[in-house]
């Protein structure tokens, strides 16, 4: 099961894409009830599942169809609603980071979202994000017993709006890139908070569960070239003609393509599995 944001989503269709082409097409199936996509392999008896959860603990985006709120709100505590959803799978992948990167800071929820609570605090993001890693820990190892799940943390999957970041003064976002950044001696600046990946890096060390921490961010630092830009989806749409030809506004330089890097993610992922077995 992979567990977090878009960016995790665009992994677990990259997993279902490798493994599906092998399984005859009478015996697979895919669902999606909720926050939970399941791809099922039935000659194997497995499932291939994602879990939407863009923050880990609740928010206000939590729903899976209905989340674009330029005005989230976190509930850094409160971890059980989701991760009830989570327990006895035999490999939990989690994510999170992208939605965290809309604001400087964070809205911290006073009270409960079940009890219509509406105020909210400010706090400033790398706070915010190990208050939520931590909350994620506790529930790892009071809920995950190792011998039966193994777990894995993803880094920062970056991203590429800039195109002055790689030195391409002409460029609009990472539209029209077909090579990665090949300079690299230049210093590599495309906007991720490495404060976050220090936390992230530091948490899943300390739990007692072991939990691996899977380093995608350099490497996918280096692929401007590797993004939908504008051969995309857009509120569950395919770009029109006219919004291809507008970049600057309709470029997704967050997103993956596939066949593509997220290929080369499950292949670490997929290395650390065997090995540990």
């Amino acid at each position: 099961m992979f567990v977090g944001d878009s960016l995790n989503r665009n992994q677990w269709e990259s997993m279902v894409c490798l493994v599906q082409s092998v399984v005859p097409s009478a015996r697979k199936s895919l669902s999606k009830t909720g926050s939970l996509s399941i791809f099922t392999i039935q000659d194997y008896n497995a499932t291939v599942e994602f879990y939407w959860a863009p923050f880990l603990v609740e928010s206000n985006s939590d729903d899976p169809n209905m989340h674009s709120i330029l005005n989230r709100i976190i509930m850094p505590e409160s971890i059980d609603k989701h991760g009830n959803n989570w327990k006895n799978v035999d490999y939990l992948i989690f994510n999170t980071y992208i939605w965290w990167m809309n604001t400087f800071s964070m809205k911290i929820l006073r009270g409960s979202f079940d009890e219509g609570a509406t105020e909210y605090d400010e706090i400033d993001r790398p706070t915010a994000y190990k208050r939520v890693l931590a909350t994620w820990s506790q529930w790892v190892d009071k809920n995950i017993d190792p011998n039966r799940t193994q777990v894995f943390f993803m880094s920062m999957s970056p991203l590429h709006i800039k195109s002055l970041d790689w030195e391409n003064s002409d460029g609009i976002k990472c539209a029209k890139e077909t090579s990665p950044i090949l300079n690299t001696s230049m210093p590599l600046n495309v906007g991720t908070d490495k404060r976050l990946f220090v936390i992230a890096a530091n948490v899943t060390r300390s739990i007692n569960v072991p939990v691996y921490f899977l380093n995608i961010t350099t490497l996918s630092e280096y692929r401007k070239d590797a993004h939908t830009s504008v051969h995309t989806i857009r509120q569950g749409k395919m770009l029109m003609p006219e919004q291809q030809a507008d970049p600057a506004t309709y470029a997704d330089c967050i997103h993956w393509c596939l066949p593509g890097l997220p290929d080369t993610w499950n292949e670490f992922l997929y290395s650390r599995i065997i090995s540990r077995s």
